[in-house]
Order: structure tokens, then C-alpha cells, then sequence
């Protein structure tokens, strides 16, 4: 008899993990919430459309792009024709000085990369948006940016794809 009556709660407990499982928006590792009928995405190489932007940055930064939304989701990396696309261009690559210290002279400059995202999702159009990102580094004023500009850009890339990436699946 007690053996009938675990039986039940059981079946019952079943039941209702597969009721929730089939009634649910599907999440990633990151928390990030991505539409359940998602199956693909794809991350067209941004185009560097700054004059001052080394050769490699626009290949950089889409190849980081690529990367977190492959490790942070569980959706097939395609090259187009995904449900959920981003798209763009590099519209700003700028090193200016942000603090004066004595006389005329800069204490630290700053390095500003500007990314202007396009961001389709084929099953709610209501996700879509067009909008630009930016994000900075400051390094010394007694460095040269070619000697520090590899790091820089590799952080800024970091934040920027966060971003991104927060702004397409957690509403940020």
C-alpha cells in the first residue's frame, strides 16, 4: 500500500517536469534568454570603416563576436540565413588625450572604438535593433598606442561584445 501511494507522487512529479519542459523559453549558460524555436545564428564580418583602424581590427572584433555568442549560447554558428543575425560596421577607431597634467602636456590618453550593430531576430521581429555600441580604454600619456594598442583593443572588444550581446538577449 505505501509503495502504490510513492507510485503516485512519482507519476505525478513526472508529469509536471514534462508539462513545464514543454511550455518554456530557452536559456543559455550565461542566463541570457534566447527564443526557444532559435536554431542558428550567424555574425557577418564587421566592416572597419575608420581611417585611423589597424588592418586586422575589423577581423578581431568579429571573430570575438563570433566567439561569445558560440560559447554563451547553444545555437549552430552559420554564415547567413540564421534566425537571429548581427551585422555592422566599425565606425569609430579615435585615440585622444582625457587628462592634462602639467602644462599643455596629456597624462592619459584614450583609445574609443565605436560599433554600429544590426541585430535581426527572423522569429520576433519586436527584438530587432539598429544601434551603435562604444567603449574606451585610457593608457599613459609616455606610451605609444602601438605598443599598448593590442591589449587595448582586445579589452574593448571584451566589453563591447558584452554589450552587444546583453542588449540581443538579456534587454539590457
Amino acid at each position: 500500500m505505501l509503495a502504490l501511494k510513492y507510485n503516485k507522487y512519482i507519476l505525478i512529479l513526472i508529469l509536471l517536469f514534462a508539462l513545464a519542459a514543454g511550455c518554456k523559453p530557452k536559456l543559455s549558460l550565461s542566463g541570457a534568454t534566447i527564443p526557444a524555436d532559435a536554431k542558428t545564428i550567424s555574425v557577418a564580418l564587421f566592416a572597419n570603416n575608420t581611417t585611423l583602424g589597424p588592418p586586422t581590427l575589423s577581423q578581431r572584433f568579429s571573430e570575438k563576436m563570433r566567439d561569445v555568442v558560440s560559447q554563451q549560447t547553444n545555437l549552430a554558428l552559420i554564415k547567413n540565413n540564421a534566425d537571429l543575425q548581427f551585422d555592422g560596421f566599425i565606425s569609430e577607431y579615435n585615440v585622444a588625450p582625457v587628462a592634462i597634467q602639467s602644462g599643455d602636456q596629456a597624462g592619459l590618453n584614450r583609445l574609443t572604438i565605436s560599433v554600429n550593430v544590426k541585430y535581426i531576430n527572423k522569429l520576433d521581429e519586436k527584438q530587432n535593433f539598429d544601434q551603435a555600441f562604444t567603449r574606451f580604454a585610457d593608457f599613459r600619456a609616455n606610451q605609444n598606442i602601438s605598443s599598448v594598442e593590442s591589449e587595448l583593443i582586445i579589452e574593448i572588444n571584451r566589453q563591447l561584445t558584452e554589450d552587444i550581446f546583453n542588449r540581443a538577449f538579456n534587454n539590457w
